[in-house]
C-alpha cells in the first residue's frame, strides 16, 4: 500500500482530499503545519484532528514558526516596504508548505504528498512532460499559487480535488459524515486575519511616518499615513476626500511619497520578470502565444515572453491595468501552467 502524506488545514478539502485517497487505497498521514502560537489554539488544529480520527488516520502537528517566519512573514513585511505588493501564498507553497511536507515523506517512508489544492498535473503531448494545469472548476483553479513548485516535487504530489467542483466536495463530505462540510472557506492571509493594514501597523511600528500624496508634477495632494500601508494600483481607502476618484500610480519609499494619478496611468503593455522560472525550454516558451495573470483574480491576458539581453520580459497583445510591482505573473498555454515570475517593471 503507497504512502501519502496530506497537509491537514481542518478545512472541507483538505478533509474530503484525505477521505478520497483513503477509499483509492492509500495510507494516508495528516499533517497539520502550524506557524503561529494563536493557531494552536485555533479551532482548525481541533478539526483537523477530528477529521484524522473519524477516518482512522495518522495526525501529525508540525511547529513551522520558525521558518515560516524567516521565509513568509519576513518577505510579507520587506515587499511592503519596498514599495510592492507582495504574494505571500505563492512563497508559502513553494519554501514551506510544500517542502515541510515532502520532509515528513522522506522521513516515514511515504512515495507521495497531497494537498487539498484545485488543479491537476498532467502528462503535455505537445510539450512532452507532465506540466500542472487548470481546475476543472475555474472558480476554484490554485495552479496560480504553484506554479513555481519543481517538476521532481511535482512528480510525487496527488491533487485528489481536480475533476470536482467545490459543492460537490461539500457534498462527498456530508455524505461521510464529516464535521466540516459546512465550514466557511478560510479568508484572507492567514497570518494576518485582522486584515494586513492592522498587521503591517503592529509590525512595522515606528517606522510607519506619514507622509504626502503627490500628482505626477510633484504637487501635493493630501497626506498618507506611511507608504508601506498602500499598493500601486488601490483607488479605495486613500483616507483623503477627493473630488473624483484617483489610483495610486507610484510609490516612492526613499521620500516617503505616493504618486496619484490616472487610470490610464496604471495601463502596461511590456513588464519585466525577476526570478522567473519556466517549465518548458525558453527557446519553446518565446515563439508562444500565452495566457498570462498578473494577480491571482485575473483572468489572464494573452501575450508573448520577451527576452532580451539576457533579461525577461512579457508583453500583452493589449495593455491594462492589473499589473504591479510584487506580484506574480504566471503564463499558461492550453490550461497548462508554463512558468511565471516576480514583476518589477
Amino acid at each position: 500500500m503507497n504512502k501519502v502524506v496530506i497537509g491537514m488545514s481542518g478545512g472541507v478539502d483538505s478533509s474530503t482530499s484525505a477521505y478520497i485517497l483513503k477509499e483509492k487505497g492509500y495510507e494516508v498521514i495528516g499533517v497539520t503545519l502550524v506557524h503561529s502560537d494563536s493557531q494552536k489554539k485555533s479551532q482548525d488544529i481541533v478539526d483537523a484532528k477530528i477529521i484524522c480520527d473519524k477516518l482512522n488516520i495518522e495526525h501529525i502537528i508540525l511547529d513551522i514558526e520558525k521558518d515560516f517566519k524567516d521565509e513568509v512573514i519576513k518577505y510579507f513585511i520587506e515587499e511592503y516596504s519596498k514599495g510592492m505588493t507582495p504574494s505571500p501564498c505563492v512563497v508559502c507553497d513553494e519554501k514551506i508548505k510544500m517542502k515541510k511536507l515532502l520532509e515528513v515523506a522522506d522521513t516515514i517512508g511515504a512515495e507521495y504528498i497531497a494537498t487539498g489544492h484545485y488543479c491537476k498535473i498532467e502528462y503535455s503531448e505537445e510539450f512532452k512532460t507532465s506540466l500542472l494545469k487548470i481546475s476543472a472548476d475555474e472558480k476554484k483553479d490554485q495552479s496560480y499559487m504553484l506554479y513555481r513548485i519543481k517538476p521532481e516535487i511535482l512528480k510525487r504530489t496527488l491533487f485528489p480535488l481536480y475533476g470536482y467542483k467545490k459543492e460537490e466536495v461539500r457534498e462527498i463530505a456530508k455524505k461521510m459524515g464529516l464535521e466540516v462540510h459546512d465550514k466557511k472557506d478560510s479568508q484572507g492571509i492567514c497570518f494576518a486575519q485582522e486584515g494586513y493594514i492592522e498587521f503591517l501597523t503592529r509590525e512595522l511600528g515606528e517606522k510607519l511616518k506619514t507622509g504626502n500624496y503627490i500628482d505626477k508634477n510633484g504637487n501635493i495632494m493630501g497626506e498618507h499615513k506611511g507608504y508601506q500601508l498602500y499598493t500601486i494600483g488601490q483607488r479605495r481607502g486613500l483616507g483623503v476626500l477627493f473630488p473624483r476618484a484617483y489610483f495610486i500610480t507610484d510609490i516612492n519609499p526613499e521620500k516617503n511619497e505616493i504618486t496619484l494619478g490616472e487610470y490610464d496611468e496604471l495601463l502596461k503593455r511590456k513588464i519585466k520578470l525577476q526570478d522567473a522560472v519556466f517549465n518548458i525550454s525558453k527557446e519553446e516558451i518565446v515563439k508562444l502565444e500565452l495566457l498570462a495573470r498578473p494577480r491571482f483574480s485575473s483572468k489572464g491576458f494573452l501575450g508573448k515572453v520577451v527576452i532580451e539581453n539576457d533579461k525577461i520580459y512579457f508583453e500583452f497583445n493589449k495593455a491594462n491595468h492589473q499589473s504591479a510591482p510584487g506580484q506574480h505573473l504566471v503564463f499558461y498555454c492550453d490550461g497548462y501552467v508554463l512558468g511565471g515570475g516576480k514583476i518589477v517593471f
